[in-house]
């Protein structure tokens, strides 16, 4: 029998029971939910049966060892990521491991996802699947590949719940809504996005998500020049005009490591006039914060400078060492680290069975370097 998501309960549940193997500092309340700091994605690798049977083995892993935090999109690896992670969780729920109100279950929706394998004419399957079907306009789909419309996200979200098993996800994200920039103006952008949310609104309210936001590449990171930038206090603003001061959208997601420190070094947002880096920003707007890229897709886990090993004691590898940056960072909640192998579970997981660096230490590194 299915269940509803994530509870304030579950997820304490969770931590207290693997309190053994990761400590309580491991884990972080937000938007009453207790969140582990290292969350698994699933972004990377082939689209086949093999890669499916290795990131069940991961999926599984990862939820003993402390990981409640399961990321993915409906277009990584053409819906089998979802769908292997749908797989995983109902071997988890019937063997009594871990139950649904324990685990915190994001997806995002926006590019074409196409189903299990990259089609030979792409757009005569979209054409033919979303065109033909009204899924979607063709004014409404940017480069060929992004669409945000109601109806569009209406059926990418119906059928992100049944891949993952679910009635209902945690945290659904708009996928790279900067995209649409590359082609409409702002005014018009600001419209569409009005519009997604209002359908993410009446989602929430229909209990099929529990918060929604954005998963970005660039858009919080780059400047206010930048096309394609996002102000996370206009985009705050924007949810409020649809939902009110209740409004459910409630986190961000965005790349942020130790090649890629924007998120903390650079002032691209303001609020209330005061020009402030994108964590800081999200702090004061109450919005929660999930750092994709933690180890840059593995260029991050060896050849560190010392100077990370020193501000950063008592782990035993690079991997470990990024991860500890990205989830020592003062306002990320978690530390999102692509995983489709056991051992590399086993390894990045292990670093939460070291307390996060003071923030002391953690501004050594930029003292150092």
């Amino acid at each position: 029998m299915r269940k509803r998501g994530a509870t304030t309960e579950g997820t304490k549940r969770y931590a207290e029971r693997v309190s053994g193997i990761a400590p309580a500092d491991h884990f972080r309340m937000q938007q009453g939910l207790a969140m582990s700091s290292i969350g698994l994605g699933t972004y990377l690798g082939h689209w086949d049966d093999a890669t499916d049977k290795m990131y069940q083995e991961a999926i599984r892993r990862a939820i003993e060892l402390g990981c409640n935090v399961i990321d993915s999109a409906i277009n990584y690896r053409f819906q089998r990521s979802e769908r292997a992670i749908g797989a995983t969780l109902k071997q988890v729920f019937e063997a009594g491991d871990a139950a649904r109100d324990e685990i915190v279950l994001a997806t995002k929706g926006g590019f074409f996802p196409f189903d299990g394998e990259p089609p030979r004419d792409a757009r005569g399957w979209i054409i033919e699947n979303v065109i033909d079907k009204g899924i979607a306009r063709s004014e409404e789909i940017v480069g060929g590949s992004h669409c945000m419309s109601p109806g569009y996200l209406e059926d990418q979200l119906s059928r992100s719940l049944n891949n993952l098993g679910v009635d209902s996800i945690d945290v659904y994200y708009i996928h790279n809504p900067e995209t649409q920039l590359e082609s409409v103006t702002r005014d018009e952008f600001n419209t569409r996005i009005r519009a997604a949310f209002g359908f993410l609104e009446q989602a929430a309210s229909d209990g099929r998500i529990s918060s929604y936001g954005t998963a970005t590449w660039n858009g919080y990171r780059q400047p206010s020049s930048s096309r394609g930038y996002l102000s996370l206090e206009e985009t705050v603003g924007l949810a409020r005009e649809v939902g009110g001061d209740e409004h459910r959208f409630r986190v961000i997601q965005l790349p942020y490591n130790l090649a890629m420190p924007e998120a903390i070094t650079e002032a691209t947002q303001v609020v209330e006039g005061e020009p402030v880096s994108t964590l800081m920003a999200a702090d004061r707007l109450g919005i929660t914060v999930m750092c994709s890229a933690s180890i840059l897709q593995a260029k991050l886990t060896q050849n560190l400078p010392p100077f990370v090993a020193e501000a950063l004691t008592g782990l035993g590898t690079d991997a470990q060492r990024a991860i500890q940056f990205v989830r020592s960072t003062p306002g990320v909640t978690t530390a999102l680290v692509g995983m489709s192998n056991r051992s590399h579970v086993e390894e990045n997981l292990g670093t939460a069975r070291v307390s996060p660096a003071s923030v002391d230490d953690f501004f050594k590194m930029f003292s150092n370097n």
